[in-house]
């Protein structure tokens, strides 16, 4: 029977990442179609108004979602942790104690954004003419927000373990019912863009239950019970430090990002739709660095559990030589097909649409190897336990992002939406890089 489990401890390291890595780069491309059929389709078939009024709303939605896969991933390390360290009742407690966290967030989640969404929208100034179809499609997403949380922490405990398969199976199946949905609530139902939202929705509960239901029958060590249950306060505190510490790095980010979006919808829908487009295709441009990147935080964690220094550095350093690698590839071909995409997936012929789409992504794609490589020890960081660092980082991009909306943005129009990212991405890639090689474990000094 073939093993969906990779040991990130003592296989050969770039084979032991390119294993791991491929099936969650592929979930990764399939959990992009979620939003992409979703642009891609309301763009062709409703407009540049409905696609407007999803981009108005995206940088919330990162805010909110991101807090809580940001959690679901914290969580995680310790889970790998406990699994490098061979420890198995610590693992199934730390199960236990992401679930109680998990259920209790995703509770709060969805109370703050069913009262806040609106008057949210409001403040970031989003033209009156989409406002309500933002608040449509936003509102019934994050009211299910739970589904989304729930394959994330499944498909994250999976992965602890070194399955990172069998999520990138699940995702695939849900995949097709939402483009299958998609086209049926929107071009037969005529639900407009809520219709999209109920679509992701639906396919990500299906994820989210096949996932369940694997861990329930294949993989015994994870799933505790009643006894794992029992509160242990210094677990807790632990499980909370790291998945809060990553909830609020991602919040911390996404706020940035909508102060950011408050400056673009003062250029109106057009600049809307065009920037929406060149975000979806730009998630797809830097999914392989990211990737890479989420493969390190479990592979680090593992062998700091198995106390391995030298392979975590060795890996580290392989991830560098890829993210590099990857971002002269992307920077070549979209300089080629830029413009062609923005076309392709807005449905747009608006010279405003096309633009400013194909020049974010032209400028943005020769810096993909600094996001790389910041990503990369950012999540490294993180998988050795560090909680502040990585908030540090996030700080520096959130100051980055509301400076570029309150000073450069004003002076340079879209122009400085479009350099705000790269430049950031240096001034973090150099305050990350003196953390982590300069981390007492990684020295050498400290156990």
């Amino acid at each position: 029977m073939f093993n969906f489990q990779v040991d990130l401890t003592k296989d050969k390291i770039f084979k032991a990442l390119l294993l791991f890595a491929i099936p969650i780069f592929i979930s990764n491309i399939f959990q992009q179609f979620y939003n992409t059929m979703d642009t891609m389709i309301v763009g062709n078939v409703l407009g540049d108004t409905s696609l407007a009024a999803i981009g108005a709303c995206t940088a919330v939605y990162e805010l909110l979602i991101g807090f809580a896969l940001g959690v679901g991933n914290g969580l995680s390390i310790v889970v790998a942790r406990s699994y490098g360290a061979n420890d198995k009742v610590l693992l199934k407690r730390s199960v236990a104690g992401s679930i109680v966290i998990g259920i209790g967030l995703t509770i709060i989640i969805m109370i703050i954004s069913q009262l806040g969404l609106y008057p949210l929208l409001q403040l970031l100034d989003t033209p009156q003419n989409i406002i309500r179809e933002s608040y449509s499609y936003i509102s019934m997403i994050t009211l299910f927000v739970g589904v989304m949380f729930a394959y994330n922490l499944c498909a994250g405990l999976l992965r602890a373990i070194g399955n990172s398969f069998m999520p990138l199976v699940f995702l695939i199946i849900s995949s097709v019912v939402n483009i299958v949905l998609d086209l049926v609530f929107i071009t037969q139902f005529n639900m407009g863009i809520q219709g999209a939202a109920i679509a992701t929705v639906i396919a990500q509960g299906i994820s989210a239950v096949l996932c369940i239901v694997y861990m329930w029958k294949k993989t015994p060590i994870l799933i505790p019970q009643k006894e794992h249950f029992k509160f242990d306060k210094e677990l807790y505190q632990e499980l909370a430090g790291q998945g809060f510490s990553m909830g609020f790095m991602m919040a911390i980010v996404s706020s940035g990002t909508v102060i950011l979006q408050k400056a673009i919808n003062g250029f109106g829908y057009l600049t809307i739709a065009g920037h929406t487009t060149a975000r979806k295709i730009n998630a797809f441009c830097i999914m392989p660095c990211a990737t890479i990147a989420a493969s390190l935080s479990t592979f680090v964690s593992q062998n700091k559990g198995a106390d391995k220094r030298d392979r975590i550095i060795e890996g580290v350093k392989t991830g560098f030589k890829i993210a590099i690698g990857w971002g002269i590839i992307a920077t070549v071909v979209l300089f080629f097909l830029a413009r062609p995409l923005v076309t392709l997936l807005s449905g747009s012929s608006e010279a405003v649409v096309l633009d400013n789409g194909s020049r974010y992504l032209m400028i943005n794609a020769p810096f993909y190897a600094v996001l790389g490589i910041l990503l990369i020890l950012r999540n490294s960081l993180q998988g050795l336990g560090k909680k502040v660092v990585p908030l540090i980082s996030s700080v520096i991009e959130f100051i980055g992002k509301v400076v570029f909306a309150w000073l450069c943005i004003p002076a340079l129009g879209y122009f400085g939406v479009i350099i705000c990212e790269p430049v950031i991405w240096c001034l973090m890639c150099v305050q990350l890089l003196y953390s982590f090689f300069k981390n007492p474990y990684i020295r050498g000094t400290q156990s």
